[in-house]
């Protein structure tokens, strides 16, 4: 009977928004769902994270949305789809026109899972944000993704200082691509100097998250020294790094004439004598380049 609670709420005339956690659909409830979904001209948000979807459900779903209209974002993170249930997706991304966000995240798609999202995703110019943190995509899988995007969570892949370098070279002539978190991946100072050389000429970045990598003295240098010259990037994420105080400071002073309004650090691995004491964030707001906030 729990299974059938989503078809109730689809027939309301003025439903746009519906997100559920519990009771479980699984892959039966999943096919109710769909069933449901054929017809439902008003919603535009579906979110069914943590419902033990797998790749059967997922194609009940896909099936439902291929001629789907009105749906723009659609939430899928923590089932169980795998890289058969991304292929379904990714058929409907083929020649959907309407879905402007996709979360994916932590459902084991792997390298080839993510390979069909991105060749699905050459064509398909209305999404632009998608989520596949912990997916275990590795470094294979971050050399397919799609131009087209203007947010990327690729967070905790295993994508490495390879991957990130498939990924930079990807970037280079990106002009869509505003917010990419790579936090997790083991990309180390290799990886954040390909991440560094990419953003020479890069104009549209605004937000860059690379906690948790592993970046160390070397790293950090490449960032800074890109950053001297960038004016686009205003928020990033160094957080449970290997930072010392001496790059911390050479950090600093790349950021005196750069946009950066934004940048995490966290406190244990930046030594009291850098210039960024700050537990969690330091702020600088716009126009005041030399300001600094520290603890009281």
């Amino acid at each position: 009977m729990s299974n059938k609670i989503p078809l109730t709420f689809l027939t309301l005339p003025t439903l746009t928004t519906l997100h559920r956690k519990w009771p479980k659909l699984g892959d039966v409830g999943a096919q109710h769902l769909a069933d449901a979904l054929r017809n439902n001209k008003t919603l535009t948000t579906l979110s069914f994270e943590y419902n033990e979807i797998g790749e059967v459900g997922v194609q009940h779903l896909a099936d439902a949305l291929r001629n789907n209209t009105t749906l723009t974002k659609l939430n899928l993170d923590s089932n169980k789809i795998g890289e058969v249930g991304a292929q379904h997706i990714a058929d409907v991304l083929r020649n959907n026109k309407t879905l402007t966000e996709l979360n994916l995240g932590s459902n084991k798609i792997g390298a080839d899972g993510t390979h069909y999202l991105a060749d699905a995703l050459r064509n398909n110019t209305t999404l632009t944000k998608l989520n596949l943190e912990s997916n275990k995509i590795g470094e294979v899988g971050a050399q397919h993704i799609a131009d087209t995007l203007t947010e990327l969570n690729l967070g905790d892949n295993r994508i490495g200082d390879t991957g990130t370098q498939h990924l930079a070279d990807a970037l280079r002539n990106n002009t869509t691509l505003t917010t990419l978190d790579l936090g997790l991946n083991q990309i180390g100072d290799v990886g954040a100097q390909h991440l560094a050389d990419a953003l020479q000429n890069n104009t549209t970045f605004t937000t860059l998250k690379l906690w948790c990598n592993g970046i160390g003295d070397v790293g950090v240098q490449h960032l800074a020294d890109v950053l001297r010259n960038n004016k686009t990037l205003t928020t990033l994420e160094l957080k449970i790094n290997q930072i010392g105080d001496v790059e911390a400071q050479h950090l600093a002073d790349a950021l005196q004439n750069n946009m950066v309004t934004i940048i995490l650090f966290h406190i244990y691995l930046i030594y009291a004598s850098a210039l960024f004491l700050a537990d969690t964030y330091r702020i600088k707001s716009p126009g005041q380049s030399n300001r600094r906030e520290t603890p009281g």
